[in-house]
């Protein structure tokens, strides 16, 4: 298991967010600009002094940016309650050998099942809500971007769900769904899956309308990050005007919410809240 992203990557998203040129960061933290280069390329390693003066300037956490970067760390396990009667399904797609994850969220009484993203890969959705003898009762998209939309005209075609996609995002499709069929949510807006309940939270910040979908069972909590959080870092802010509310988003919306709360990303493995307010350079 690896991280989604890097301390190359995590510079970048930091730097572009904020603005700064290289020439600018060196002057803010001290470096030369063609060490920050290397940096940002990958040729080497940053000291852990060289982490701290580029945390202090792009206003990362160091200590998380250390753990990541030097001592290797990487969140535990997803856990097991999460799959223990199929509640939670993982389907892997690959777009341009990135890999991309959807999710089935099913309720265990009712064998309902919520869709979350295409993972880019309608196909095996379908041939896993047909194994499993599913009823599908809707797609969460946690925002418009290809790689977890695409494939959505098979899903529909199939299955004529209502599809829940956050405002400012329908241009992002690769496809467009019928108008009839598009729900736009509003913040905390409840979607009933059968004997659950799913939230629906404003998490803009990636793209303008991202939403994130959180349920609680028998005491225990996890949500669907899609990339508004990454295991470790975030996405990429698009536009990178976006970058504060992603923050914002961020740090008081899902770092807010209960600390055991299992967090699922559209890229990179599983986390908790715990874990990423210990060791998310941006929370």
């Amino acid at each position: 298991m690896s991280l989604e992203d890097d301390f190359c990557d995590i510079l970048k998203k930091a730097r572009f967010g904020q603005g700064h040129g290289l020439a600018a960061l060196a002057e803010l933290t001290h470096i030369e600009s063609s060490d920050l280069e290397s940096l940002e390329k990958g040729k080497r390693l940053p000291t852990k002094t060289e982490i701290r003066q580029i945390c202090q300037a792009l206003h990362l956490r160091s200590h998380s940016l250390v753990a990541i970067t030097l001592d290797g760390w990487i969140p535990q396990s997803q856990p097991e309650w999460t799959t223990r009667d199929a509640l939670v399904e993982t389907i892997r797609g690959d777009i341009g050998g990135y890999e991309v994850k959807g999710y089935l969220l099913s309720d265990p009484d009712t064998q309902q099942t919520l869709m979350i993203d295409t993972g880019y890969n309608a196909q095996q959705m379908l041939v896993t809500i047909k194994k499993r003898e599913l009823t599908l009762i809707g797609v969460g998209l946690t925002h418009g971007h290809a790689d977890h939309a695409g494939g959505l005209e098979d899903i529909l075609a199939e299955w004529p769900v209502p599809v829940y996609l956050g405002n400012g995002d329908f241009d992002l499709l690769p496809w467009k769904p019928d108008l009839a069929s598009l729900k736009i949510p509003t913040d905390h807006q409840r979607i009933a899956l059968g004997e659950m309940t799913v939230e629906c939270l404003a998490t803009p910040g990636h793209t303008p309308g991202g939403f994130c979908y959180l349920i609680t069972r028998k005491g225990q909590s996890l949500c669907f990050v899609g990339d508004t959080l990454f295991s470790g870092s975030v996405g990429r802010s698009n536009p990178f005007s976006l970058y504060p509310q992603h923050l914002q988003s961020v740090r008081h919306t899902l770092l807010h919410l209960p600390k055991d709360t299992v967090l699922f990303p559209g890229h990179g493995p599983s986390t908790t809240v715990a874990e990423e307010h210990t060791h998310n350079p941006f929370g």
